[in-house]
């Protein structure tokens, strides 16, 4: 693939902060993506009254999420349901995009992401069929947003294709 800037991507997470273990890899590589790629994140804290109405916590979170976001956003929700990719397919599918401006990942909290939310968005994207932690799941993503820059950029992060 040839070298290519990708464009600006936007990354929505619903939780606490990490242990700092777990803090210190994803700053890591949010720093590594910010070779490649405008990367903004915004946390949101979790919702009220989870457990008395974790529906409309959940609906809360959602609309929370929203008002961070750009009409023009391609908006990608983190679900265990949604499509599972290769490093190459996501490199290409985040190249194929990059045109039409920001990408938006969010990635919910312990009770998911708001069924509205998720149907507003243009891709679900599965980093595992397993049920994630959100700090997980956030590093997971960061990590392949990396593989899949430094590849379409022309570098060697991604050795899928030896052996």
């Amino acid at each position: 693939m040839a070298p290519r800037q990708l464009s600006r991507v936007l990354l929505v997470w619903v939780g606490r902060r990490a242990p700092e273990p777990i803090e210190t890899l994803t700053e890591d590589y949010a720093r590594r993506v910010a070779r490649f790629l405008h990367l903004s994140e915004i946390r949101v804290p979790p919702a009220e009254g989870r457990a008395g109405d974790p529906r409309r916590a959940l609906a809360r979170e959602g609309a929370t999420i929203l008002k961070h976001l750009e009409p023009s956003d391609t908006l990608v929700a983190l679900d265990e349901r949604g499509r599972e990719r290769t490093t190459t397919e996501l490199a290409c599918w985040l190249e194929e995009r990059s045109p039409a401006g920001r990408m938006a990942f969010v990635i919910g909290s312990d009770l998911g992401l708001d069924g509205e939310l998720k149907a507003a968005a243009q891709e679900r994207l599965a980093l595992s069929r397993l049920t994630l932690p959100h700090h997980l799941a956030r590093l997971l993503l960061l990590e392949q947003l990396y593989r899949a820059s430094d590849l379409l950029a022309g570098g060697q992060y991604h050795r899928g294709c030896l052996g």
